[in-house]
């Protein structure tokens, strides 16, 4: 038997405690952890394969490499530029897999106030097989709503990441 790895929650964001939550998962032959790693960190490759952002910042420095502690802004379904700071950051390795996490805020009144936690596991299985799983969870009026719309859009668009994703590595 074989044993997947799971996202790491912090207790405010735990699944099914906020206004909405979608956790979207691939599995594909022929690519390896490192060779999506490469291009999920890399924000300057994202608008190349991902078409729901837009925005990109970084008010501090740094980037487009994503890392542990960097702040960086990016708007996505429609919302003005989140503040996002990457609070989990290890690159996958032999037997470890890659995890990346940010917080992202939009303030204002309560009805305008977002608060998201976006996660991602990326890690080799056997058979040379990659398993992608990336899951959010968001707190606040605006996530509640999305939440109610059908066709869900933020479970949509995860996917789309996810094969964009998949579809630039395999380049």
């Amino acid at each position: 038997m074989t044993t997947q790895n799971a996202i790491d929650w912090p207790e405010k964001y735990l699944p099914g405690t906020g206004d909405n939550f979608v956790s979207n998962e691939v599995i594909v032959q022929g690519l390896t952890a490192a060779e999506v790693w490469r291009f999920l960190i890399d924000t300057s490759e994202w608008q190349g394969y991902y078409d729901n952002v837009a925005d990109i910042s970084f008010p501090q420095g740094g980037g487009p490499q994503l890392k542990d502690g960097l702040v960086f802004g990016f708007g996505t379904f429609g919302f003005p530029p989140l503040d996002a700071l990457v609070v989990e950051f290890q690159a996958p390795a032999d037997g470890v897999p890659g995890r990346l996490s940010w917080t992202a805020e939009l303030n204002g009144p309560p009805e305008e106030h977002l608060d998201v936690l976006h996660a991602w596991l990326v890690e080799d299985l056997p058979g040379g097989r990659v398993r992608i799983l990336t899951q959010e969870t968001q707190l606040g009026q605006p996530a509640a709503a999305l939440a109610g719309e059908r066709p869900d859009p933020m479970l949509n668009g995860h996917q789309a990441w996810l094969d964009g994703l998949v579809g630039a590595a395999s380049k």
